[in-house]
């Protein structure tokens, strides 16, 4: 009896005792400081912050938001399911991480992007950076890359903190932050997609830098320009002549097909968007478009996602968009048009001259035509270039629902 007491209470010390390393080896709770291994042997930093079974990614004025972490014994799970991926980690102990972020579905096998991370540590590039001698704040125009198409990099700068991001006419890079020391600069971005890190110096007004990820390193040039613009987004994707604007895909989650002529969109304002769950500028629009759908679709607006993935495959694209669903909380439809794919997008709309950027969004009027077309997207990393945007979409919506349709304009005539 007495050895069955003792071997009892061995059993309890000895689970109190794995439980207590168990807990030494979790992760603290509060901010991080992660540098991803890209390219030619640089290291590109991130912040993130640690909430018990949450994970919020920090660029600038954002708080990406992953949810659902787990922990099986050493190893620490951060699913960024957004973007079909997860940052895995072995806890080498409460205030250190090393692991590897991963994705999932990619043509060919990922071998992830090795990182490390260190508890307690909020800057971004240097703990005590010299003094900045120069200044980014403004505007220029921009060139990565041998492409030569037309960027602005839209920049704000305090002392030695910069942030900003760049516009095309495709969609902005989203969130990019960092720090100004002397005459360089270095920026870095990871909301979820992809680490990227840019490093350079400034010279008067033009800026020489490398953009580095980890597949290699693009040129970026630069000249100070405060009235740099792209050109406008309205003016890029038209309706050719001669055709009408309609479609019929299946409800990626129903399977039924829908089409533009149905009852329920006509006599109604419709707003057309082309996205994919996998694009962060789609995300941007989501972001904006799901909560102004539940205050505007009352006055006689509908929405519709025209969603093209990356396999042409509905019970993948199901899943996926269960994702991007759930997390925005959209309530307007959205159908499987296809596979993520520009040149099979413009087949798959060919009254559209082309698609040239997901986003695409198409404001069509109560007749059911197309009033506008807005190509890529302007999100909140732009700041005013964003409220602008709000602003614009929100007064075509306003016109378009105050326009009388020739059905309502008959029937007055009858009375």
């Amino acid at each position: 009896m007495k050895n069955m007491r003792f071997l009892t209470t061995f059993l309890a010390l000895c689970l109190a005792l794995l439980n207590l390393v168990q807990a030494q080896k979790a992760p603290k709770i509060g901010v991080w400081r992660g540098t991803f291994k890209v390219a030619n042997g640089q290291e590109a930093p991130f912040n993130f912050e640690l909430q018990g079974k949450t994970a919020y990614l920090l660029n600038g004025a954002e708080r990406f938001e992953l949810k659902g972490i787990t922990q099986k014994q050493d190893s620490l799970f951060i699913p960024v399911d957004i973007y079909d991926a997860v940052l895995a980690a072995k806890i080498i102990n409460p205030n250190t991480l090393a692991g590897t972020f991963k994705k999932f579905n990619t043509s060919k096998p990922d071998k992830g992007i090795k990182f490390s991370a260190e508890y307690g540590k909020k800057y971004r590039f240097f703990e005590n950076p010299e003094a900045a001698s120069v200044s980014l704040h403004g505007n220029w125009d921009v060139t990565i890359g041998e492409g030569g198409n037309k960027i602005v990099g839209v920049f704000e700068q305090f002392g030695n903190k910069l942030t900003g991001t760049f516009l095309t006419t495709t969609g902005d890079y989203r969130y990019f932050e960092g720090t100004v020391q002397g005459n360089e600069f270095y920026l870095s971005a990871f909301s979820g997609s992809s680490p990227s890190l840019i490093k350079g110096k400034v010279s008067g007004d033009n800026l020489l830098a490398e953009m580095i990820n980890v597949r290699g390193a693009q040129a970026v040039k630069g000249t100070r320009n405060n009235k740099a613009t792209l050109p406008d987004a309205y003016t890029l994707t038209s309706i050719k002549e001669g055709t009408t604007f309609d479609f019929t895909f299946p409800d990626a989650f129903t399977g039924k097909p829908v089409s533009l002529k149905d009852a329920k969109y006509k006599g109604k304002a419709v707003v057309v968007t082309i996205l994919g769950s996998w694009c962060p500028n789609c995300l941007d629009e989501a972001t904006f478009l799901a909560p102004w759908y539940k205050a505007n679709r009352k006055r006689g607006v509908e929405i519709i996602g025209l969603a093209f993935e990356r396999k042409n495959d509905p019970e993948f694209a199901k899943t996926r968009l269960e994702i991007l669903k759930k997390r925005f909380g959209i309530e307007y439809d959205i159908l499987f048009a296809g596979l993520a794919d520009k040149d099979y997008a413009s087949k798959a709309l060919p009254a559209l001259s082309a698609v040239l950027s997901f986003p695409t969004t198409i404001l069509i009027d109560k007749e059911g035509k197309v009033s506008k077309i807005h190509t890529g997207y302007t999100g909140p990393a732009t700041g005013k270039y964003y409220e602008e945007f709000v602003k614009e979409f929100n007064r075509d919506i306003d016109e378009v629902l105050a326009t009388e349709t020739s059905h309502t304009t008959t029937k007055q005539t009858e009375k």
